[in-house]
Order: C-alpha cells, then sequence, then structure tokens
C-alpha cells in the first residue's frame, strides 16, 4: 500500500478513533461494521494483542456507482479502514479502492475506485494536518 493510505496519530486510541471515524464521515463515509479484534481475541482465545479495530466505511454513492458496474464488488464492501497501537502512536490504513479494478479485471470501475480513493485520501490528510 501507498503511504498516501496511511497516518499515524498520537494520543490515546479511543480519541484517535473517533477522529478517524469523524474525517470518514467529512468525506462521506459510514462506519457500517466495527471489529474490536483486541476484545475478540481475547474472549474468543484468551490472547492478548494491542488495540487494533477494523472500521468497515462506505460512502454509499460511490458503492452504488460501482455495484452498478459489477456486483461481485460486494465481496471488497465495505472498505476497511483499520487503526492499530504501534507503540510510538496509532497507524491507521485504509484499503486501496483500486484493488476493486483489479480483483473484477473491469477497467471501467477505474473511475468509481479513483474517486473511493480521493475521499479516503483526503480523510487521512485531514488527520495529518
Amino acid at each position: 500500500m501507498t503511504d498516501d493510505f496511511t497516518a499515524i496519530l498520537n494520543g490515546p486510541f479511543k480519541d484517535a478513533a473517533d477522529r478517524v471515524r469523524a474525517a470518514l464521515a467529512a468525506q462521506g463515509f459510514g462506519i457500517l461494521t466495527e471489529i474490536d479484534m483486541t476484545a475478540t481475541m481475547q474472549a474468543k482465545l484468551g490472547v492478548g494483542m494491542e488495540d487494533y479495530l477494523i472500521l468497515g466505511a462506505c460512502n454509499p454513492p460511490v458503492a452504488h456507482r460501482a455495484l452498478e458496474v459489477d456486483r461481485r464488488v460486494g465481496l471488497m464492501m465495505p472498505c476497511n479502514v483499520v487503526l492499530r497501537d504501534i507503540g510510538g502512536g496509532i497507524l491507521v490504513e485504509a484499503m486501496d479502492p483500486q484493488l476493486m479494478v483489479q480483483f473484477t479485471g473491469r477497467p471501467e470501475l477505474g473511475e468509481v475506485a479513483d474517486e473511493a480513493a480521493a475521499k479516503l485520501r483526503a480523510a487521512l490528510a485531514a488527520l495529518k494536518a
């Protein structure tokens, strides 16, 4: 993944998660799912790990356009945004929407992927500012 799909935040993990949710919302993304991997690994396996949260982000107009081109894109939705404690901050990583184009082999998804990527980049750039 390229660097523009990542950001490093300082401060408490909960505050970082709130900032990420707000930055995504400002770009039209809703959070459809939240998976607390730390709690899940502890509850299911008794294994401890660093703070690790997966946000399933979706921008409905962009998602609709992608699904109109190829319904298989739903296999890659929502876009995952991961927050994890790396010891010197909270690393935020977003999935590159161009993976939709690669997955489907449908170049006409390129424009939709570019739009989604631009919105994700803008959200992460806002976090860095």
